[in-house]
This record gives structure tokens, C-alpha cells and sequence, in this order.
């Protein structure tokens, strides 16, 4: 069996083995979650989940409350994207878990619609099953979906993420290192462009040449999604940086390649100072914030054509003493009545 075709074994059995965990039923969960994650797994997810270790406390806390809202719930894969970094193998994929929203979920009261999560994973994978697994589930979409939007109105458009224009994003019995290096030392080249900023002009950056000339750029709920770099830097990139202008790369969890698509991140992927105005409308804190982000990227050709970037926007909320789930607890009823 060749390299690719190992990994290509692993990234099918590992999304199957997902999409079991919510198309069995609720009674045979807890077993499905213990054929897909190692017995000692750990669970590094958004923001309220975070810290969680062992397959009956993964099936607990993260699986038993999103199948509990949406008991019908589906697993929609955008991009999977399976490779080894670091000598350790991965299969990442951002996707759409969606179903009828019946129950709340995490203090977000249930819409009783067709409601998605939009969510990215790394999941790191030793004997078969999943040994680590980062995890980011997009909960201020899911509060706008609800009705109960806690923040200022999005730059950027809000709405579903796109699956990729060229319909090739989900390859589970492919895998495609040679190409997939191609793919990663694109992104890894814009990575520099960006890190050249000098703290004063966009010019100083030289990432726009790895840019499709209408990329998208898929943000996450409070920032929103752009099209090309004018909608970038508009939307995007000048209020970021106004608002944390020291932001420097802290190290990503994984750094993979496949075919046409590569994926980046991990936490704290970012860490940076709110020291500016004009992000997602705050005035600056001075809080020293770590950011968790993913970035799944699709290449065309030799640029960037399409980029699908979870943030633990909700998370970033919490570092900066703003408790979003208790804004959304106030608009439904139960506001809080202490100085506590």
C-alpha cells in the first residue's frame, strides 16, 4: 500500500466513522463515539465545549447536547482533506452539521427550523481512530439563526458557506500529498506576504499576487464572508488590523496538503493585543487575546481561489470579559440581575 493510498484508507474511515456519531441512534451513540476516538482521546473545541478528554466525556459533552437540539441531524462535508504533519496523521474537513433545531443548545433557544453548525475539524489520527482533535463550531451563527444576534451588524455577508466551485473538495478515497505540498507551499508563501506587514501600510504586504482576482473568503459569523481583495481589505484585513495591529502567528496544529486544498491552524494559531478601534464594533480593551483559528484553502492553478476560516469568535468575546451566551440569555428572557 502506497503513502497516499494509507492516507486515503484513514480519511475514509474517519468520516464515516463521524457521520456514524449522528446518523445512529441517540441510544448507540455513546459506542459510536468509542469506534471513532482512541479511549484516551482529547478534545481541544470552541467555546463553551473547550477542554474535554476521554470518549465517554467526548460523547457527553460534545455529541449528546448537538444531537439532543437536533435529534435529525446531518453531517454535510464541504472539504476533507486527509495528509501527515510532523510525522502525525490528520484528516481535517470543514462542514455543515445540520438538521431541525427542536432543543436549545448551550442557552441558544431552539428556532424549530432547519438550522446548521458550521464546523471545522483536525483530527489527528494514531492505530485507526482519532487520538487529538481540535474542533471550532461556529455558535454566533447559530445564535443569528436563532434570532438573537448579540453583536454589531457583520462587515461582511453572512450566510451558509459555499462547498467549493469546482465540486471536488470531498475525495475520501483519494489522497494527493505531491500535489497537496504544491498546494501548502502556496498558502505558506502567502503566510510570509502577510507576516511582512510593517505595523503602518497595506503596501508592505506582498500576499495579494496569491490571490485569485475574485477569491472568496468564507469568515466566520461577525466578520462575514468577502469576495477579492477589495472586499477583503474592507471587511476584513484593515479592521483586523486596526484592532490588533502586534497580531503575530503563534503555531499551527497542522499544516496539510491534499490534491488542490491544504489546511492550516490550530491554537492558539494567532496571538495579538486589542489595542485598536474598529473590530466587530469594540472600542479596545488592552486584552492580550488567543486566538482559535482554522484556515481550509482551495488552489487554482498557482494562486488562492477559495478560503473557508472558522474563529472561536465567541471565545474571543469571552478573553475580553463579553459573555455572549449571557447577551443571548437576556434576549430570551432571562437577563442577568446582579453585579456578580
Amino acid at each position: 500500500m502506497t503513502t497516499n493510498q494509507r492516507y486515503a484508507v484513514t480519511k475514509r474511515q474517519t468520516t464515516d466513522r463521524l457521520r456514524e456519531i449522528l446518523a445512529c441512534p441517540v441510544e448507540q451513540l455513546t459506542d459510536a463515539v468509542r469506534a471513532a476516538y482512541a479511549d484516551a482521546a482529547t478534545l481541544r473545541a470552541y467555546h463553551p465545549v473547550n477542554d474535554v478528554s476521554g470518549t465517554d466525556a467526548i460523547a457527553a459533552e460534545l455529541w449528546r447536547p448537538i444531537r439532543a437540539a437536533f435529534p435529525d441531524i446531518e453531517r454535510r462535508e464541504l472539504v476533507v482533506i486527509g495528509g501527515v504533519h510532523d510525522n502525525r496523521d490528520f484528516v481535517c474537513s470543514v462542514s455543515h452539521l445540520q438538521g431541525t433545531f427542536v432543543n436549545d443548545l448551550y442557552g441558544i433557544p431552539a428556532s424549530h427550523g432547519v438550522a446548521r453548525l458550521r464546523c471545522g475539524e483536525f483530527n489527528e489520527i494514531r492505530d485507526g481512530k482519532i487520538a487529538s482533535t481540535h474542533m471550532i463550531i461556529d455558535t454566533l451563527d447559530l445564535m443569528g439563526q436563532a434570532g438573537c444576534w448579540p453583536i454589531g451588524r457583520s462587515l461582511g455577508a453572512e450566510g451558509v458557506w459555499e462547498s467549493p466551485a469546482t465540486q471536488d473538495g470531498i475525495r475520501l478515497d483519494v489522497v494527493d500529498a505531491e500535489r497537496g505540498a504544491d498546494a501548502m507551499k502556496i498558502v505558506k508563501d502567502m503566510h510570509v506576504g502577510l507576516m511582512a506587514f510593517d505595523g503602518k501600510s497595506l503596501d508592505s504586504m506582498h500576499h495579494a499576487q496569491y490571490w485569485t482576482e475574485h477569491f472568496m473568503w468564507y469568515g466566520p459569523a461577525g466578520i462575514g464572508t468577502t469576495r477579492g481583495l477589495k472586499g477583503f481589505e474592507a471587511n476584513h484585513q484593515v479592521p483586523f488590523l486596526r484592532g490588533f495591529p502586534d497580531r503575530k502567528v503563534s503555531g499551527h496544529i497542522a499544516n496539510v496538503g491534499d490534491g488542490n486544498y491544504a489546511v492550516t491552524g490550530g491554537w492558539p494559531s494567532v496571538v495579538a493585543t486589542h489595542s485598536g478601534p474598529d473590530w466587530l464594533n469594540l472600542g479596545p480593551t488592552g486584552r492580550h487575546i488567543k486566538m482559535r483559528v482554522m484556515d481550509f484553502y482551495r488552489i487554482d492553478g498557482k494562486q488562492i481561489a477559495e478560503n473557508w476560516v472558522p474563529i472561536d469568535i465567541v471565545d474571543i468575546f469571552r478573553q475580553m470579559n463579553v459573555d455572549l451566551f449571557a447577551r443571548v440569555r437576556h434576549h430570551n428572557g432571562s437577563p442577568r440581575r446582579s453585579l456578580d
